[in-house]
């Protein structure tokens, strides 16, 4: 059967895509389907086609799958933030365990490499601490909202549609994220429209509001709220701030970003300090963290906690260790493990992440941690002591190739990788796969309802 961009096919589907796509085959050629699970019978049209695949979406459903649920959210299926929603979770944990399973015997040509079933999520909605919400001047309707009058489409704040940088839907509530942060959401949304100041264009870059950014602290159940503007007036956002103090009393700090780049980022050039504390507290296990509006901080404080236990179990440490930990970030991972070990050495490339570690460290009385700011590809060569152990939490993008080398030549005797990719851990344990061994790896989802995956490889180096 040939296929053509633009064509409706009955597809059943067989299997879940990495990526988190329905999966059916005509003739041999694979066809990605958005909006379907395995056991669908969909009718779908094609909006890419290639030699030897093709991209659709589900324009009906015609038999669901028995793994299909009611999605409780009314963006879904419209929305970029979580794409699973119609998913029984417990499926959803299946499919991701067996992603990290695929990718290491396709990408890194490991075979019989223990993935164990996923940690689940101890909540699998109002998990999120952090949650940007972007302004825009062109409201993207729901085909309910097709045609309506009543509806001010020059406005919009919330969350984008998926693949597009200028359709943002006017997010009512997000499911995913503390109830509470949807009040504060909805408090703002109202003065912003009554404001009179103009909404951001997106494609125009006019206007003053760009984002609202809100962080929350699980431990102290706790808010942070960042007003991000394309200029300075505190007139107009110094009442948004009180307004929000005296209506929240769990709003302890109000801040104002402000940045006229065109770069859709919710990151200021400047801050400023409007109300309140200057930043959040949160814990992670028996440590305090401190997060200022701009930190990154693991997006669910309980799943991160998974995460840290199972990277200082691998570790296996026994108090006489170095730990050399690249990508340190706010020095979290290295904090976590620090009272199993003798020393801790963190390397991060942003330096306001490292002030962030330091202050940390102080913030819990840990003295045996120390952080070394630079580029890892120059900085790991001039190291001056030799790691027992090592871990590793790189970006999406994974390792540089220049930074493989590095580890390589270095060699510990252990190592523990922290993956939020899949398909970049493979890349990299097939890079290491001829000094290391991968002895097992352990799936952790702080993700419900997305594809999305963390997980930690255990790897030990081989004896000649």
């Amino acid at each position: 059967m040939a296929i053509k961009k633009g064509q409706e096919i009955e597809l059943d589907i067989d299997d879940m895509a990495i990526g988190g796509r329905g999966l059916s085959k005509i003739d041999g050629m694979a066809v990605f389907v958005d909006g379907a699970v395995p056991g669908d019978r969909v009718r779908a049209r094609v909006f890419k086609k290639k030699r030897s695949y093709a991209e659709s979406r589900v324009t009906e459903l015609l038999e669901p799958s028995p793994d299909r649920v009611d999605a409780p959210c009314p963006y879904s299926g419209y929305c970029g933030g979580c794409k699973w929603q119609f998913l029984a979770y417990e499926k959803g944990i299946e499919y991701k365990r067996r992603h990290v399973a695929e990718a290491l015997e396709h990408i890194a040509l490991l075979h019989g490499v223990p993935v164990h079933e996923t940690l689940p999520s101890d909540r699998i909605f109002e998990y999120r601490n952090k949650m940007e919400f972007s302004c825009s001047d062109r409201r993207w309707l729901l085909p309910e909202e097709m045609g309506r009058d009543d509806l001010d489409t020059g406005f919009a704040i919330g969350l984008h549609v998926p693949g597009t940088f200028h359709k943002v839907l006017d997010t009512k509530k997000c499911l995913l994220f503390p109830a509470l942060g949807n009040e504060i959401l909805e408090d703002a949304r109202q003065y912003m429209k009554s404001s009179g100041a103009p909404p951001y264009g997106l494609k125009s870059h006019e206007g003053f509001w760009r984002f609202l950014m809100l962080r929350h602290s699980a431990a102290r159940d706790e808010w942070l709220v960042n007003i991000i503007t394309a200029a300075e007036d505190r007139e107009m956002v110094g009442p948004l701030a009180e307004r929000l103090r005296a209506r929240y009393p769990n709003v302890v700090s109000v801040v104002n970003n402000i940045t006229a780049r065109k770069a859709g980022i919710a990151v200021g050039e400047y801050e400023i300090h409007l109300a309140g504390e200057r930043a959040l507290t949160d814990r992670i296990g028996p440590f305090t963290f401190e997060i200022s509006a701009n930190s990154f901080f693991q997006t669910n404080t309980r799943g991160a906690a998974k995460l840290y236990e199972t990277a200082k179990r691998y570790a296996a440490l026994s108090g006489s260790e170095t730990v050399l930990d690249l990508y340190c970030g706010t020095g979290t991972i290295g904090i976590f493990l620090s009272d199993a070990a003798k020393e801790v050495v963190g390397m991060e490339i942003v330096e306001s992440a490292v002030a962030d570690a330091e202050k940390n460290c102080r913030l819990n009385g840990v003295t045996n941690c120390r952080f070394i700011a630079g580029d890892i590809r120059e900085r790991l060569s001039e190291m001056d002591v030799v790691p027992d152990v090592m871990i590793i939490d790189p970006p999406r993008d994974g390792m540089h190739k220049d930074v493989v080398k590095g580890v390589t030549a270095m060699a510990p005797d252990r190592m523990v990788y922290v993956s939020c990719n899949p398909a970049t851990l493979a890349r990299d344990l097939l890079s290491l796969k001829e000094i290391y061994r991968v002895e097992e790896v352990q799936p952790v989802d702080l993700f419900p309802h997305t594809f999305h995956i963390e997980s930690v490889a255990r790897l030990m180096k081989r004896r000649a």
